[in-house]
């Protein structure tokens, strides 16, 4: 399995390996799998996911950004030898001697504070003309959306039907827990545009990206939601991916 390597002013601090199947998440808070007790890092500043025989990379929506070989990403299909920079920190990712190397080609404490150093501002110039572009519009009878789990569960859950409800009762789609979340906190419905949550009911009001949602919203790629105890990340699957649970 590969391996990471966490590092900090070229001293070692702990390797973590990957296993397929399972994700990684790195991050400030202590429900993290790699813990960076640093200002710089968010409370949950990125993961790494298992997809097919790969490794990718996702930052979620971190206030200072993750960064792949010095370029800002938003996801990226890590290669032996990549070095992830989170905050002022180093994770290098590299396979065993003895293991075969996928090919190179596949297609697939909340405030944090701002860096601002002459090194993080020279990755964000190099990264400026290379950063993410939009996902192009596509048919949404031709896709499906996903919710992977950050907090609170464990796993992927696809969105197969036009609306998915979340909330406490048990008959709910997803239940979360929560002594605030409505019975039906929140829906997400399929629209000819795309996925929209909407609230429905409870104290607990859901969060898009750490804003309160009062009106329809539409999700992004990689948008972070909470509701309760529950933290998930919504993205678009393509029909040629693969993923796990249906609902």
């Amino acid at each position: 399995m590969p391996n990471l390597t966490l590092t900090f002013k070229d001293i070692t601090l702990g390797d973590y390996p990957l296993q397929r199947g399972h994700s990684l998440t790195i991050g400030r808070r202590k429900n993290n799998d790699v813990i960076i007790e640093n200002l710089a890092v968010s409370s949950h500043h990125a993961k790494i996911d298992s997809v097919a025989d790969g490794f990718v990379l996702v930052d979620l929506k971190s206030k200072n950004g993750s960064f792949v070989n010095e370029q800002l990403i938003n996801s990226h299909w890590l290669k032996n030898g990549d070095i992830i920079s989170i905050g002022k920190h180093s994770l290098v990712f590299s396979y065993s001697a003895d293991e075969v190397i996928p090919g190179e080609d596949s297609d697939e404490m909340d405030q944090t504070m701002v860096i601002d150093t002459s090194q993080h501002r020279s990755m964000m110039k190099k990264s400026h003309s290379k950063a993410p572009k939009p996902l192009p519009k596509v048919n949404v009878n031709e896709i499906a959306g996903v919710l992977t789990y950050l907090a609170g569960g464990n796993g992927n859950i696809k969105l197969k039907g036009k609306i998915t409800k979340l909330g406490k009762h048990p008959t709910s789609d997803i239940v979360v827990k929560g002594l605030f979340v409505g019975q039906t906190s929140v829906t997400i419905s399929r629209r000819p545009d795309g996925f929209y949550l909407s609230y429905v009911s409870g104290l607990s009001k859901p969060k898009v990206n750490d804003k309160r949602v009062k009106q329809s919203t539409i999700l992004n790629d990689f948008d972070i939601i909470d509701i309760g105890s529950t933290k998930m990340q919504f993205f678009i699957q393509k029909p040629h991916q693969k993923r796990e649970k249906m609902i």
